[in-house]
């Protein structure tokens, strides 16, 4: 079940699942989670999506974005997925999730409620190179300005998530 997403309604709650590309084909809302990750300078730490990711190919976007398996928690999936993307192993802090819908190319359609996990990492990361082929850390200011200068850079989903209230205090480790 691998290739399968956790279709919800509304409210988030579990109403089945569904192949991937015909939940992207066919827009149904579906779970996924973002992973924000943060160096000690508060910088993000974003990763540009390799040439061949099915949409959204050579976008640059946050840390490490997916869906939760079948029977996953978004915790767990954002776990395994920060290992498989970026070779990170650490367990981000859950914030927040929202509901977005986008037209993608090639007639996909991305409608999520997006659950939005935080966390702190000052290293280098291992990045796999069928999910990412480049990194970097950038402030806020000179995300928000290369995204607005360069938005075709950048995925939808990233742009929402970075334009949410409150997003500059995510930055700052608790103290």
């Amino acid at each position: 079940m691998r290739d399968h997403v956790i279709l919800v309604d509304e409210h988030d709650n579990d109403i089945g699942t569904m192949e991937k590309m015909e939940a992207h084909r066919t827009g149904a809302l579906h779970r996924a989670l973002s992973v924000l990750l943060f160096n000690s300078k508060g910088e993000f730490l974003l990763q540009r999506r390799a040439k061949s990711k099915y949409h959204s190919a050579g976008l640059w976007t946050n840390t490490c974005c997916s869906h939760p398996l079948p029977n996953e928690t978004t915790l767990q999936a954002a776990k395994r997925r920060l290992r498989e993307e970026m070779g990170i192993d650490l367990e981000p802090e859950f914030s927040h999730k929202f509901i977005y819908q986008v037209a993608l190319n090639d007639g996909l359609i991305e409608h999520e409620c997006d659950h939005v996990f935080i966390g702190y990492f000052d290293g280098e990361p291992l990045l796999n190179p069928d999910e990412a082929d480049a990194w970097k850390y950038l402030s806020m200011s000179d995300l928000q300005n290369d995204m607005r200068l360069h938005p075709h850079l950048y995925t939808h989903w990233f742009k929402l998530i970075v334009n949410q209230p409150g997003i500059a205090e995510w930055a700052l480790p608790a103290s």
